[in-house]
């Protein structure tokens, strides 16, 4: 084994895992590894964030995209501190990421000593595990380990924290292939008395629908594809949530959209009536099924996942299957071919089609003033040949992107789904542009959520990533002020911004460059010049401030029990629903 400075064999180590790019911000107690990254000629590039929740954003939409594991770099106490919101947001969306941190010298652990906090305590909720590194010898094997357990059965955010003292220390380098990992071993081929049990089922089944998460995209291109190929093969209807868009294809007829709360009435309702919900790769979140007693009261339920832990864990399922996805469906498709199996749910998609009559996504439109829908539209018709990745803020904005925009492929879509953390798009967009430096990259923005991260626009601007940042601006707080509005009385407490700075300003401030459109007439024009410009842009879309998203589920109901857009406000939610929020 080789010597080498502790700095040396992290650079080393990150080369060996084909680490191209890390997001960080400097400190104290991490400038010996930053001193490498100057020194070394083979260190992967730097990408300087302007805040560490930023750091770990931007990674998240670099490995969502790529589907590679993004890398983060932060300092001690508030490095590390700054960074928990964003490994909290990873954990929730199952998002392979490597956060290392520096940590104080091992002497002064425990002391309360400058920058100093306890990071492994602090991130043992919200990683999928951590270590704190006290031997040299011990730095290059973890490493490692933590590539594997971050890429491996659930994807999910780990922390390194490596005190100060092993940065200098004099370490032995071990490749990969010394490093054994003998405790962790991920179950990714399921049982085949588990597939036998599923295919069983699904041969029976008179209206079946497919219910699918970003479990699909984690997997890997080859699960969206043998899932394109057994729903192809079955005839059946198939549904998404918001994190496994893109999956299937928004363009094929067996697509009803997104369910869940503001998903489609076609999507719930299929749900709600179907008597078999053979799940993929998703958790049952409770923005999915609603009140769970109403929940598709009268089916089976088949639930695929590789984290055992997940299963029955919100509902109690008939039949689960343990594995990777794409082993699960290759294994599927194999004996539903081999038995020779038929489908016949022709009744079931006359019902389908007249909820789809419904067109539950309908909105009023105007000549006036842009609604917000018809900015989404407008948009996916101008960048839907381009080579275009979309991430989004939080709020309605967010709502009405799933909505309107259409996915045909996955990893081209990066938003919060679990944690719902406003301040994500812009950093993920930047992430998502560093891996795809020739794509169009745009992060659909709410006025309130942009604020949360408007420093990494500098990012943008310094690295010259083009990033366009599309304002849906309705100067509130809009999924605030829309349950406010039909919870509360109307009583819009602390949801109204009266303080915006004007963005076209800010991005010229910033070095970027800026667009104010407030007619519908000039969507097209400047969402062309938008799109033609090579520096990072700051779209200021101004929309119906009273718009709501719809449809919607109340909170408290049942897939069945969907508000549309032509239903007015006024509906009743008790106490145990206003809870539920």
């Amino acid at each position: 084994m080789t010597k080498m400075t502790g700095a040396e064999v992290i650079v080393k180590a990150l080369n060996e895992q084909g680490v191209d790019h890390i997001f960080g911000y400097p400190g104290g107690a991490v400038l010996p590894l930053y001193d490498e990254l100057f020194k070394s000629n083979k260190a992967p590039a730097h990408v300087l964030v302007r805040h560490e929740q930023g750091a770990v954003h931007a990674a998240e939409g670099y490995a969502r995209s790529s589907g590679k594991p993004g890398v983060v770099l932060v300092t001690s106490g508030p490095g590390a501190t700054n960074a928990v919101t964003g490994l909290t947001d990873a954990l929730m969306d199952s998002i392979p990421l490597v956060c290392i941190s520096g940590q104080v010298p091992s002497h002064l652990i425990g002391t309360d000593a400058f920058q100093e906090c306890d990071t492994v305590g602090i991130t043992r909720p919200c990683t999928k595990h951590n270590w704190l590194v006290k031997r040299p010898e011990d730095l290059a094997k973890t490493i490692h380990l933590a590539f594997l357990v971050a890429t491996t059965g659930r994807p999910g955010p780990v922390l390194i924290d490596i005190p100060k003292d092993v940065q200098f220390a004099d370490a032995e380098y071990c490749s990969m292939s010394e490093v054994k990992h003998s405790s962790y071993q991920p179950k990714v081929k399921p049982e085949i008395s588990e597939i036998e049990q599923a295919i069983e089922l699904i041969s029976k089944a008179k209206q079946p629908v497919f219910y699918t998460g970003g479990g699909v995209i984690n997997s890997g291109p080859e699960a969206s594809h043998l899932l394109r190929e057994f729903v192809n093969l079955t005839g059946f209807p198939i549904t998404s949530t918001l994190m496994g868009l893109g999956a299937f294809p928004a363009d094929n007829n067996h697509w009803l959209g997104m369910l869940g709360m503001h998903g489609t009435y076609e999507a719930n309702m299929t749900m709600h009536d179907s008597d078999l919900i053979i799940n993929i790769g998703a958790r049952f979140d409770d923005r999915v099924t609603g009140r769970l007693d109403a929940f598709s009261p009268n089916s089976k339920k088949i639930h695929i996942d590789i984290d055992p832990s997940s299963i029955n864990k919100n509902i109690d399922v008939d039949v689960s299957v343990i594995g990777d996805c794409a082993h699960v469906l290759e294994n599927m498709l194999i004996l539903w071919r081999s038995k020779g199996h038929k489908s016949d749910t022709s009744k079931w998609w006359n019902q389908i089609n007249k909820w789809r009559d419904i067109k539950s996504l309908n909105y009023v439109k105007s000549k006036e003033i842009i609604k917000p829908q018809y900015a989404i539209e407008r948009l996916y018709e101008l960048t839907k040949d381009k080579d275009t990745f979309i991430s989004t803020e939080v709020g309605q904005h967010q709502m009405w992107a799933a909505q309107h925009y259409h996915f045909n492929e996955p990893n081209r879509w990066m938003t919060s789904g679990g944690l719902g953390t406003m301040g994500y798009g812009l950093p993920a967009a930047i992430g998502t542009q560093v891996a795809f430096p020739k794509s169009t990259v745009i992060d659909i923005a709410g006025e309130a959520s942009i604020l949360m991260n408007m420093q990494e626009l500098s990012t943008a601007v310094q690295h010259k990533l083009p990033v366009k940042i599309f304002i849906l601006n309705n100067q509130y707080m809009g999924m605030v002020r829309q349950w406010q509005e039909l919870l509360h009385g109307g009583r819009y407490s602390h949801s109204y911004t009266d303080s915006l700075p004007d963005f076209v300003k800010l991005a010229e401030a910033y070095g970027a460059h800026g667009i104010r459109a407030q007619k519908p007439k000039e969507l097209d024009d400047k969402i062309k010049e938008m799109l033609d410009t090579d520096l990072p842009v700051i779209f200021d879309c101004v929309v119906d401030k009273d718009e709501n998203c719809y449809p919607m589920i109340p909170s408290g109901a049942g897939h069945n029990e969907m508000l549309l857009n032509n239903e007015g406000t006024s509906i009743e939610v008790g106490d145990e629903g206003k809870v539920l929020i």
